[in-house]
């Protein structure tokens, strides 16, 4: 293996992606990529049918999600940072970040997570640093190297050994303004650096109805001309070879996706009840049988309902 993708959208991805899970294991597979990485925005809605296709393929599945994190300070926008998991508590730790996100922070349809939950819950998930589109990228396409800095640092401290400055080539404004600062940064920090290719569909020819669905999302037309145009055709599923030729000059950034790869190692049990223990009330001091709560929560919801019914008459 040359390289792994670890930032894919899929059709669960509602607003921007319209890559199949299927198709997206069958590309890998054909392309001898050992790994691959669904990173859906915010879900891990597809988990369950990506695992269950890549594991029958013979590829790695690897669990994540692109996140958005809340402004802090003076910025005024979210920012984006890509979480993959490494282990069962990682997995964990991604729900609760998500469930906790779309519970108690969601801002303008987005769920947004804060800063300060990454400080208890990062144990086993690798963070990339969401390339131009990240905090970090942020502020140095804004020529803030300070703010930069300081931003690397502290996710490096809090994904102590997992952060990584992710570099994107995928055709977009500002893509080489960002890799000419960020590597500099990551070379003076000592912090590794990764190439990603943000894919959202299978290939070119799928551009114009990727488009489509993008603007279904947004209340937008394609015909548009002032439409913010936020894609590009080449977030199309790429080739090894393609993003070794892609990333010539920086060899360790494509290295590194194959290490990533390797330090995420989830193993989900499918196919048995996973339902979470509920505690049930103590009645003399021993506790109800389940069978026998949910009875009883069950009887105490019907006369409610029906008394509801009653009043309704």
């Amino acid at each position: 293996m040359a390289f792994i993708h670890l930032r894919t959208h899929t059709e669960f991805s509602v607003v921007d992606g319209t890559l199949r899970i299927d198709e997206a294991v069958d590309a890998a597979a054909a392309d001898h990529q050992g790994a691959l990485a669904i990173t859906d925005l915010t879900n891990l809605f597809g988990t369950v049918k990506f695992y269950s296709a890549a594991r029958a393929a013979g590829v790695k599945p690897i669990i994540g999600a692109d996140v958005w994190l809340a402004p802090e300070g003076s910025e005024k926008t979210a920012s984006r940072l890509l979480l993959l998991v490494q282990s069962e508590g990682g997995y964990l730790n991604l729900c609760e970040l998500l469930s906790r996100a779309w519970l108690t922070n969601a801002q303008r349809a987005q769920a947004w997570l804060k800063w300060d939950w990454l400080d208890s819950l990062n144990d086993g998930l690798i963070a990339l640093s969401g390339a131009d589109h990240g905090a970090i990228g942020q502020a140095l396409l804004a020529q803030d190297a300070v703010r930069a800095r300081d931003i690397a640092q502290r996710l490096s401290h809090v994904f102590a050994g997992r952060f990584y400055i992710e570099l994107q080539r995928a055709g977009q404004a500002g893509n080489e303004a960002h890799i000419r600062a960020a590597v500099p940064l990551a070379a003076s920090l000592k912090l590794p650096v990764v190439a990603t290719h943000p894919v959202q569909f299978l290939s070119p020819d799928d551009f114009e109805a990727h488009e489509a669905r993008v603007c279904v999302a947004e209340g937008e037309t394609l015909a548009n001309p002032r439409r913010i145009k936020r894609f590009s055709r080449e977030q199309f599923f790429k080739t090894q070879a393609q993003m070794e030729a892609l990333f010539a000059d920086l060899p360790s950034a494509v290295r590194n996706t194959v290490e990533i790869a390797r330090r995420c190692n989830l193993r989900l049990t499918l196919g048995k009840p996973q339902l979470p223990d509920f505690p049930t009330p103590l009645v003399d001091g021993v506790r109800m049988p389940i069978e026998a709560y949910f009875r009883q929560l069950s009887h105490d919801g019907l006369e409610k309902r029906l008394q509801a019914l009653q009043g309704w008459q």
